[in-house]
Order: C-alpha cells, then structure tokens, then sequence
C-alpha cells in the first residue's frame, strides 16, 4: 500500500507562482513513475505533468515552459513548480503514482486558485 500526501496549495494573484509537493509513503522499493493531474470544476481530469522512473517527463501544452515537475527520490516526494500561473490554472492538483501492474494510487489533492 502506498499513502500520497499533496501540499502547497492555495490562493496566488495571476502571474505568481506556486510550488506542490507530493509525499509518498508505504511500500515503495523501487522508483516509480509520478505525475500531476488537476481537475477544474465541471471538467475531467486532466494530465499535467508526469515523470518517468527514469527521469523523462511529459507536460501538457498548456503548462509547457511555466510548470515543472521533479523528484527527491531520497525523500520520495515530487514537486511541481509553477510559474507564470493563470486563472484557467485554478483546479484540485492530484499526483498520482504508477506502482505498476495497474495499481495506481491518488493522493487526496490540493486546491491551487490563481485570482485575476
């Protein structure tokens, strides 16, 4: 079982900058494949940003160049960097971890509001 604890969110005017963290704990023994999802209201779910074991990372086109997402694999914890924020960025961030064979485990998320 792995327990995912999101942080670092909150209330940013446009243009500011955030950064989440996401703790992960329990039986992890290897590196595992992260990612940052969020949802806005009335939406789906949506990928953000997402780190490979081996270090590569993917982003949506709406985030490419202001976000960033990076591991402290000693720590087990992921961030998520992000400048330059939007009001269309306003959404609950989820991380998620792939420990593989189809088990994918969610944190609780964490509401980012970027006020205009």
């Amino acid at each position: 079982q792995v327990h995912l604890v999101e942080s670092g969110g909150g209330l940013v005017q446009a243009g500011g900058s955030l950064r989440l963290s996401c703790a992960a704990s329990g039986s992890i023994y290897s590196i595992k494949p992260m990612g940052w999802y969020r949802q806005a209201p009335g939406k789906q779910r949506e990928l953000v940003a997402a780190l490979s074991s081996g270090g590569s990372t993917n982003y949506a086109d709406s985030v490419k160049g202001r976000f960033t997402i990076s591991r402290d694999n000693v720590k087990n914890t992921v961030y998520l960097q992000m400048n330059s924020l939007k009001p269309e960025d306003t959404a609950v961030y989820y991380c998620n971890l792939n420990a593989g064979f189809g088990v994918i485990y969610w944190g609780q998320g964490t509401q980012v509001t970027v006020s205009s």
